[in-house]
């Protein structure tokens, strides 16, 4: 099984998993021609897509779905929440499929576990992605770790983790206060620290991979976050990845 980043951020954001001849791709903020050129990246034709994976309604996460599911004729897996939210954004895709926040279910190779997180989007999940002897936890977009979300996502091979931002350079940057409100709380987005405290209550015996993921341009840096993870895994710092906004993260191997 391998995975890799089409890129991460508030500009947008793309995953795409691979196993047995099965390509998944989580979540599509990016337009159509930019998707092309990042999938080309990578060696992916969008046609060979089995499916697209939604994560919740945001712009930064669902900008390209419609167009490239419609285009290249690739279901589309949501929940219903978020369905209902999208309304009309998902009516040109071919095939749309509605699942409950806690439903697994199969495409092709790859088992998918979604697991619900919170975040201020109708019925936010993320997804824990294997292919019957490897896991890869994806999480990103949510204010505050859960027993839940822990629960989902010990015993992986790998992780995609948010580190969204520094809590002192959201405090003391020029964001207005509602704004940073929202990113610091509870449906908001995971900071560095926060983040961290989430891996260290992890069984991370297995991982083999761990990539900070959707980190803000203006309030934070890859040095920050991968400082934290490293202390809480007791790692060296360039053990850690980063999944940038403009180019992502090559294929790793799990």
């Amino acid at each position: 099984m391998r995975f890799a980043s089409l890129g991460s951020g508030s500009e947008g954001n793309g995953l795409i998993v691979e196993a047995g001849g099965t390509a998944i791709l989580i979540d599509c903020g990016f337009g159509v021609r930019d998707m092309r050129v990042r999938l080309a990246r990578l060696g992916i034709d969008a046609a060979s897509i089995a499916a697209i994976l939604v994560t919740h309604e945001h712009g930064d996460h669902i900008r390209g779905v419609a167009p490239l599911a419609a285009r290249h004729r690739i279901p589309v897996w949501s929940t219903f929440g978020t369905l209902a939210a999208a309304g009309e954004r998902f009516a040109g895709t071919v095939r749309g499929f509605g699942f409950d926040s806690d439903d697994a279910f199969a495409i092709g190779a790859l088992e998918v576990k979604p697991f619900s997180v919170p975040h201020d989007a109708r019925e936010p999940v993320q997804f824990v992605i294997g292919d019957g002897a490897r896991r890869l936890g994806v999480v990103t977009d949510l204010g505050v770790s859960t027993p839940h979300v822990e629960a989902s996502l010990s015993g992986c091979d790998a992780l995609v983790l948010e580190c969204n931002h520094d809590a002192g350079m959201l405090a003391d940057g020029p964001y207005p206060y509602p704004l940073k409100q929202r990113i610091g709380g509870r449906l908001g987005h995971l900071d560095n620290e926060a983040a961290a405290a989430l891996l260290a209550a992890l069984d991370c015996s297995r991982l083999t991979h761990v990539v900070a993921a959707h980190l803000s341009k203006q309030n934070n840096t890859p040095e920050k976050a991968r400082a934290a993870l490293a202390r809480s895994l007791g790692c060296t710092p360039d053990w850690i990845g980063v999944a940038d906004q403009a180019a992502g993260f090559a294929w790793r191997e799990i």
